[in-house]
């Protein structure tokens, strides 16, 4: 048991980690576009579903509105997309793509593509790892309510 609680034999350690090494991957590939990864990942999820409210993005995104406005902003003030209030529901705002982001999608998307296969994760490996990934965030998440 005392050689679990050894730095290196920490599974907390090894994602933080790995995450870090990650969000280098990720910075270094997104600089020429002007994007920080977190912006990236907003984009991901309007690419899948434009006009996504700001609470279903920040729900998505699991950031709050603190974190979330401000990136939000920045990505409007460079273009990348619209807020728009609700004509329903004045509370609500919703955010829009606009073409640079549409047009800048298969160049990002082909670069983080050659990125992954540069680092030599093989489909398979990467299917599997998201998949135990996801059985441990089910198991955290509950553990944590």
């Amino acid at each position: 048991m005392e050689q679990m609680l050894t730095l290196k034999n920490q599974l907390c350690f090894a994602i933080y980690e790995t995450s870090s090494e990650f969000n280098k991957l990720y910075a270094n590939l997104l600089q020429p576009y002007g994007l920080t990864y977190p912006q990236y990942l907003a984009l991901l999820a309007l690419w899948e579903q434009d006009g996504l409210s700001m609470k279903e993005l920040g729900e998505r995104l699991t950031l709050g509105t603190g974190t979330l406005t401000p990136m939000i902003n920045r990505m409007e003030a460079g273009g990348w997309l619209r807020k728009e209030r609700s004509s329903e529901d004045e509370r609500r705002v919703h955010v829009f793509l606009l073409q640079k982001a549409r047009d800048l999608k298969g160049p990002i998307v082909q670069k983080v593509t050659e990125e992954i296969i540069g680092c030599q994760i093989e489909l398979e490996e990467y299917e599997q790892l998201m998949q135990r990934l996801h059985r441990i965030q089910a198991k955290l998440r509950s553990r944590n309510k």
